[in-house]
């Protein structure tokens, strides 16, 4: 069934496919720029988030995190296929269950079934000012690989100059 696939459970968690219920509880997190303050985009009008919920439905690189118990999308994680036999893993939660455990929970039940699944690496990039995700790569046994000074870009300034940005590289090996 498009859009209901579960790909799996936790005891507090359901991690599936984006389906298109899912608008309302998207817009509320990717509409606060306090959570989005440190990814690729603005905060997302209603209507931007409409057209970015199709491209989630469309995508298996998206996956949509559900708190069981209230039934309530909270957050996403992103796995996108890199070459080598890695995956880049990224995270985006709504600010109201920041610090619960949700990120953290969702993210290791996904590396696990990655790690089963044959995958070698996984990485991050991580802006160094988001010390929120720093440190939830390093308590899931992600190591820092590198520091990459200035190296991207997503804004301008007034004179249209770029506001470059450093990276953080971390990444997990499978210990099998």
């Amino acid at each position: 069934m498009e859009g209901n696939t579960i790909i799996a459970e936790t005891d507090r968690l359901i991690l599936r496919r984006y389906k298109e219920d899912d608008l309302q509880d998207l817009f509320e997190y990717l509409s606060n720029p306090k959570v989005v303050e440190f990814e690729p985009y603005k905060s997302k009008t209603i209507n931007e988030v409409r057209d970015n919920l199709k491209w989630r439905i469309s995508s298996d690189e998206m996956i949509a995190v559900e708190l069981r118990d209230i039934n309530k999308m909270i957050g996403n994680v992103y796995l996108g296929k890199s070459d080598f036999e890695s995956l880049e893993i990224g995270f985006v939660f709504n600010e109201y269950y920041w610090k619960k455990g949700y990120a953290k929970e969702s993210c290791e039940k996904l590396i696990e079934m990655a790690f089963q699944n044959g995958i070698h690496r996984i990485f991050a990039n991580c802006d160094p000012d988001n010390q929120n995700s720093w440190s939830l790569l390093e308590r899931m046994g992600f190591t820092q690989e590198g520091y990459l000074k200035k190296n991207v870009y997503f804004w301008r300034d007034d004179n249209n100059q770029p506001i470059w940005k450093d990276t953080f590289i971390y990444s997990k090996l499978n210990a099998k």
